[in-house]
């Protein structure tokens, strides 16, 4: 097996990036620096591009028994990878956007507020309220029909969320819940107490401003 340092010149990732900076590698090479080595009959570039190509098919999902599947690479090395990966999310975490108002979520969902059609969103939080993540639920009218408690939580149950807020934006301008509105909100709440992933807010939000349901007494 060939280490970084046995590599031909121009094949050196380290080299590579002491001359030319970090951003100038390539996902593999960047990933062959962490490694610093290959393994029997395998060398560090082959290696990588070969765990690359896993990242490729199902990132979100690399796990310690994927890694292992590779042909050649141990617990060690494997072991590394998944320690920089985890590293690497807390400080993105740290980095996200902070939701502290309903203000907050109708800035991050300005691009709805034209929409011809309905679109229901779910803002997915980790324990200090950082957002992790924003899905478009359904699109269409709003009912209880479309609008499953199966659907909003998946997501929160996969990424051990700690609560979510849902919006809807109103294509009426009308700043108003319906009924409808109401229903599917209470069925929320009770869905999240069930999971234990509360359900913080549920914002209608149009072009002239948003309704907050957790100010409107509705949570």
């Amino acid at each position: 097996m060939k280490s970084i340092t046995q590599l031909e010149n121009i094949d050196k990732p380290r080299e590579k990036l002491i001359k030319k900076g970090v951003k100038a590698l390539k996902n593999y090479e960047l990933l062959a620096v962490l490694l610093g080595s290959g393994v029997k009959g395998k060398d560090v570039i082959s290696l990588s591009t070969e765990i690359i190509k896993l990242f490729e098919e199902d990132f979100e999902n690399t796990n310690l028994e994927k890694l292992l599947n590779i042909h050649g690479l141990g617990i060690s090395k494997a072991s590394q990878i998944l320690s920089s990966i985890e590293l690497s999310r807390r400080y993105l975490i740290k980095q996200s956007k902070k939701i502290t108002s309903a203000k907050d979520v109708y800035d991050e969902l300005k691009e709805y507020q034209n929409k011809q059609q309905e679109y229901f969103l779910c803002l997915y939080l980790d324990g200090a309220n950082h957002l992790i993540q924003t899905k478009i639920i359904t699109i269409g009218i709003l009912n209880q029909s479309l609008v499953h408690p199966r659907e909003v939580f998946s997501y929160a149950i996969e990424k051990r969320c700690a609560s979510i807020i849902v919006a809807h934006n109103h294509p009426s301008g009308i700043l108003e819940a319906s009924s409808e509105d109401i229903n599917v909100t209470k069925r929320l709440k009770e869905s999240g107490k069930i999971l234990g992933i509360e359900l913080l807010d549920h914002l209608i939000i149009t072009n002239d401003g948003f309704v907050s349901l957790k100010e409107e007494g509705v949570l």
